[in-house]
């Protein structure tokens, strides 16, 4: 059983960018955010992202599952050792599949291990639960997102959009009682993200992305094909719903004719245009929009995200968060919750039938 009162908590995240771990603490009791503490990114080398990589779409025992457990949990172990002070941590992996309408979800790492190598408990495999439930198991920061609208003193109804691989949203009332209540949380994935215009990048110039949106700045996107792409019925089904990083990179075969820079302006068109389909799905429109991720950093994008939707758009850092750590601190904030036997997730947020509490706890072998 958890101690009561706030605790400290070290979470971490690799995200569907492929980019590194971020590695965050902070002070919770799994309902509010009493504090942040230190914070730390351990990137992937190039040849740790080809491994990753040649495990994408692939399920447990898949022939490149094994390395790139491998690379995960060494990433981690490395990076979640500069960290002390910390009473459990909440560990992610990494995703390599998700299909929680057919196959169910698949975040590879086994954080038993990281519990022995750490000798901290862990709370990990935070998705499955949800997706045995009947729910997507996706996006799992809404609950966290509440307690951060409180945190910050909002009132009224405001969204949190998360620009990673994969861009998602959630709606949030903190007028409600807390994140379990109906009407507290409406969360979804929105479409591609950040995910096609990094594999352009990485296929066509070696890069690892359009740093700064400069190339995306310099082309003309295709709005005509804007267009097109957001016919896709994916745009038009009701949440909640969630995707899979590689479900769109079928867009790169699309722009073949287009130079390098006029297909990362329409692949960054494409991320802000699938934002602006998503948020009329809200149950009431916000005023604004506070947007974590890696793709706030994107100023081509941001300025896209501005043209099309009626609401003003800040980075979380205007309020006084951390963008690159927030989800980094969601997985160390829902590893309390499961700790103290608390939802994480919900029928708004992932679409679950019920209440879920998700993630299983490993503790390290006692000393002798």
């Amino acid at each position: 059983m958890a101690k009561e009162g706030p605790i400290w908590a070290l979470g971490a995240m690799s995200g569907t960018s492929l980019d590194g771990v971020d590695a965050a603490m902070i002070l919770t009791d799994g309902v509010t955010v009493d504090s942040f503490g230190p914070s730390a990114f351990r990137p992937y080398s190039a040849a740790e992202q080809d491994t990753l990589r040649a495990a994408l779409g692939q399920w447990p025992g898949g022939p490149a599952v094994a390395a790139a457990a491998e690379v995960v949990e060494n990433a981690h172990a490395e990076v979640l050792s500069r960290f002390t002070g910390a009473e459990v941590l909440g560990f992610h992996g990494q995703t390599l599949a998700h299909d929680p309408g057919d196959l169910g979800t698949h975040q590879c790492g086994n954080g038993a291990l990281l519990a022995q190598v750490l000798d901290l408990p862990t709370v990990w495999d935070f998705r499955s639960a949800d997706v045995t439930m009947g729910g997507q198991g996706a996006p799992l920061a809404p609950f966290y997102h509440f307690a951060l609208a409180r945190h910050i003193g909002a009132t009224e109804p405001l969204a949190f959009l998360n620009l990673g691989g994969v861009g998602n949203l959630t709606w949030v009332n903190p007028a409600a009682d807390g994140p379990e209540t109906p009407g507290a949380l409406f969360a979804f994935d929105t479409g591609p993200a950040n995910a096609p215009l990094n594999d352009l990048m990485r296929a066509r110039l070696g890069l690892a992305h359009d740093t700064g949106g400069a190339l995306a700045a310099k082309g003309k996107l295709d709005e005509e094909f804007v267009t097109m792409v957001m016919t896709d019925p994916w745009f038009d089904l009701a949440p909640p719903k969630s995707l899979d990083r590689n479900d769109f990179a079928g867009l790169l075969d699309h722009l073949d004719m287009m130079s390098d820079a006029d297909a990362a302006a329409t692949l960054t068109a494409i991320a802000a245009a699938a934002v602006a389909t998503g948020q009329i799905h809200f149950p009431k429109p916000v005023s604004r929009i506070l947007v974590t991720g890696g793709g706030r950093h994107n100023p081509t994008l941001m300025a896209e995200l501005r043209r099309r939707i009626p609401a003003t758009i800040m980075p979380v850092e205007d309020v006084g968060l951390d963008g690159d750590m927030l989800e980094a601190q969601a997985f160390a904030f829902l590893a309390v919750r499961v700790l103290r036997k608390l939802p994480t997730s919900a029928p708004g947020t992932t679409g679950t039938p019920a209440l879920v509490g998700g993630g299983q706890i490993s503790r390290p072998d006692p000393k002798v």
